[in-house]
């Protein structure tokens, strides 16, 4: 992951970086708009729901690979302001079942850029049929070292101070976890509302760490024009999310968590790209006071079926 700030003027506290009146801030969160609209502009074929955190019941194409980028960028109370980005594969293997693997990474001024390790995560859906409730399972398996900052979940009691400690510092702290999800998802009308319930524990040893993610969307149309246009309403989702801890096995509860609401917009052109936006708000004292997330993704439609076909031309050659 290439480096995304340099390095920072430092105060006389801490050795920290100094930020002054906040322009460094604003700077910072300009950079990260424009990244989103680089990243926008060069988006491909995907399609798919406005979420960042929160998961519903639709999975990938048998056969589809997906590729995406999503960088976020937030503010740090007592160290340099981040940039962290998750690279994603995703795979469709059968109907009910959908494969996943993340690379992540962060940068934070003044400490330079780390790679934070990988995720495999699969989906696999109970149901196939529509039903009032779609249950999903899922379980990922994390490779990860304490410098992560991607926040694809919030549990337990992981706060925005837990982000303020170095890089050097965190990034020798590995983790390997096992993290579980139950997904509830239902098609109420025109609405899609989803319910993830997240267990999460180090294989290493610990208790047991939970949280939640909660989602509602839809699209501002249903009603498609018959000829292709990129700003008609139903090309656009938007909805909102809310996330956070519920502390472990010991300490279950709100008592030293962070949560999080986040409006959330997806913007499906024509040619079939999924670009999406959410400006994120901590919620108590414990989260971030701000996050920007987005996203951009590259479908590829029968890669399994091109794979087989390529393979066979090379063994008739």
């Amino acid at each position: 992951m290439p480096r995304l700030f340099g390095g920072a003027s430092m105060s006389p506290v801490a050795g920290r970086p100094g930020w002054g009146s906040g322009g460094r801030r604003r700077l910072v969160l300009s950079l990260g708009l424009l990244a989103c609209q680089v990243l926008w502009a060069s988006g491909a074929a995907a399609r798919e729901g406005p979420y960042f955190v929160t998961y519903d019941h639709q999975l990938e194409e048998p056969g589809n690979l997906e590729i995406s980028f999503s960088p976020s960028f937030a503010t740090q109370r007592g160290s340099g302001s981040f940039a962290a980005a998750v690279v994603e594969v995703e795979a469709g293997l059968k109907g009910w079942w959908t494969t996943e693997l993340y690379l992540d990474g962060q940068s934070t001024v003044g400490q330079g850029a780390v790679f934070t390790g990988f995720r495999w995560e699969n989906r696999a859906r109970l149901l196939m049929r529509e039903h009032w409730v779609n249950p999903v399972l899922y379980v990922e398996l994390e490779d990860i070292t304490g410098a992560d900052k991607t926040l694809l979940e919030v549990v337990g009691h992981d706060v925005e101070a837990d982000h303020a400690l170095p890089n050097r510092v965190t990034r020798r702290d590995r983790k390997r976890e096992a993290e579980t999800k139950l997904i509830l998802s239902s098609s109420l009308g025109d609405w899609n509302l989803s319910e993830n319930l997240i267990a999460e524990k180090n294989l290493a040893g610990g208790a047991w760490e939970f949280g939640y993610a909660v989602g509602l969307s839809r699209p501002l149309a249903l009603a498609a024009r018959p000829d292709p246009c990129s700003f008609c309403p139903e090309n656009f989702t938007a909805g909102v999310e809310m996330y956070g801890g519920l502390g472990d096995r010991d300490r279950f509860g709100l008592k030293d968590t962070s949560h999080y609401v986040a409006p959330v917009v997806a913007w499906n052109l024509p040619s079939g790209a999924t670009l999406r936006l959410s400006p994120t708000f901590g919620l108590n004292g414990n989260s971030h006071k701000f996050l920007l997330r987005c996203g951009v993704s590259y479908e590829v439609a029968d890669f399994g079926r091109r794979v087989r076909r390529r393979a066979g031309r090379g063994d008739a050659e």
